[in-house]
C-alpha cells in the first residue's frame, strides 16, 4: 500500500512539473527572431524540392510498368474473367488519370507559389463555378464507376440453373483444401461436421451416411475441371472463415462456418493451353531461374534436388486463417471433356471409400 502511495505521489508530482513548464513557455515574450520561422530561402528550397519529388514519383511509376509489369496476373482463364478485367481496368484507368493530374498540380502549385515575403497572397471568400466544378465531376465520375461495377457484379454472380453444370463443393479446413464432385445423380449429399469421425475418419468432409444421394460423391485433394463446362462451387468451412481464391478463374467466395456459399464460372483456357502461353512462358523461365540463383550452393553440394517450377492453376486461401495459412491450396487442372471424365472414372465414390 505505501509503495502504491508513494508511486502515485510521483507521478502527480511529475504531471504538476510538466504544466508549470508549460505554463513558463506560455509566460514568455514573444521572440519574433525565432529562427523557426521559415524565411524565403527555406520556401525556395522547399518548393524546389515538391517540384523534384513530382519528377521522382512520376520516373518511379514509369520504371515500375517496365520492370515488373509481368508479375501481373496474365489474361484471364475463364469467361467471366474478361469483364471483371474490363472493370479492372476501366477503374485502374480513371483512377490513374485523376491521380497524374492532381498530383502535378498540388507538386507544381507548391512550387511556384512556394512562400516570399514580397508576394501578397491572393485571397477571396468562394466561387460557385470551382464549387460546382469538383463537386459534380467527381460525382459523375464515381456514379459511373458504381455504376459499371454493379452490372459487371450482377452479370458475373447470377447463376442460372443449368441441368449440364458440374457441382463441386470446396470444403477448408485448418490447412488445407478438398473438393467435392457430385456423382452421377448430379446431387451433393447432404454433410455436417457431425460426421467427420464416422468411418473411422474416413469420412473426410462430413458427408451424412443416411443420405444416399451422398453414396455416389467423390471427394479428392486435387481439383480437375473440364474446359468450355458451367463449374458450379458450393463453398463451406470446417473451422475458421477461410475463403477460396482462384486467381487466374478472377474467382473469389469466402468460406463461412455454418454456411454454403455459392459461385459459378466457365473455364475456358486448359493448363496445357496456359503453359503454352509466351507470357507464362516467360514468367516460369524467370520464376526457376531466381529459384536455382537463390539455391545454387545447395544444387552444387548435391543436398538439395532442385526440381524446376511448372506453371499450375491454384485454389489458395485469402484469409489468413492462422499459422499455417500459406499451407492452402490445392493445384487445379483444366483439361478436355474427355480427359476429365477418364479422370473421375478412376476415383473412388464415397461408398467405395469408407467399405
Amino acid at each position: 500500500m505505501t509503495l502504491l502511495l508513494v508511486l502515485t505521489s510521483l507521478i502527480l508530482i511529475s504531471i504538476a512539473v510538466w504544466q508549470l513548464t508549460k505554463i513558463l513557455e506560455l509566460s514568455k515574450p514573444v521572440d519574433y527572431e525565432n529562427n523557426e520561422i521559415a524565411t524565403d530561402k527555406d520556401n525556395d528550397m522547399q518548393g524546389k524540392l515538391m517540384f523534384l519529388f513530382l519528377i521522382f514519383i512520376y520516373g518511379l511509376t514509369i520504371f515500375s510498368f517496365f520492370k515488373y509489369g509481368d508479375v501481373i496476373l496474365p489474361e484471364s482463364a475463364s469467361v467471366h474473367g474478361e469483364n471483371y478485367d474490363r472493370l479492372l481496368w476501366f477503374s485502374f484507368s480513371v483512377i490513374f488519370f485523376v491521380q497524374t493530374i492532381t498530383q502535378a498540380l498540388l507538386h507544381y502549385f507548391a512550387f511556384k507559389y512556394r512562400g516570399n515575403k514580397k508576394r501578397k497572397a491572393l485571397f477571396f471568400a468562394d466561387s460557385n463555378f470551382l464549387e460546382g466544378v469538383w463537386t459534380i465531376i467527381p460525382t459523375i465520375a464515381l456514379a459511373g464507376l458504381i455504376l459499371y461495377g454493379l452490372f459487371t457484379w450482377v452479370d458475373i454472380m447470377t447463376i442460372e440453373e443449368n441441368d449440364e453444370a458440374l457441382v463441386v463443393e470446396l470444403y477448408a479446413q485448418q490447412f488445407n483444401w478438398k473438393a467435392r464432385y457430385a456423382g452421377e445423380d448430379g446431387v451433393l449429399g447432404d454433410a455436417n461436421v457431425r460426421f467427420l469421425q464416422d468411418f473411422d475418419g474416413k469420412n473426410l468432409v462430413g458427408i451424412d451416411p443416411t443420405d444416399r444421394n451422398g453414396d455416389d460423391d467423390i471427394v479428392v485433394q486435387e481439383l480437375h475441371l473440364p474446359v468450355n463446362r458451367e463449374v458450379v462451387f458450393r463453398i463451406r468451412s470446417q473451422d475458421v472463415l477461410h475463403s477460396a481464391f482462384m486467381p487466374h478463374f478472377r474467382a473469389q467466395m469466402n468460406a463461412v462456418p455454418g454456411m454454403i456459399n455459392q459461385f459459378a464460372f466457365i473455364p475456358n483456357t486448359t493448363t496445357q493451353e496456359m503453359r503454352l502461353r509466351p507470357e507464362i512462358v516467360e514468367k516460369v523461365k524467370k520464376i526457376n531461374k531466381i529459384r536455382f540463383d537463390k539455391s545454387e550452393e545447395l544444387v552444387a553440394s548435391g543436398d538439395f534436388p532442385l526440381d524446376p517450377y511448372e506453371f499450375d492453376f491454384l485454389l489458395l486461401c485469402n484469409k489468413i486463417c492462422g499459422a499455417s495459412h500459406y499451407n492452402m491450396q490445392m493445384k487445379i487442372i483444366v483439361e478436355t471433356e474427355e480427359k476429365f471424365n477418364k479422370w473421375i472414372d478412376e476415383q473412388l465414390t464415397f461408398k467405395e471409400f469408407v467399405q
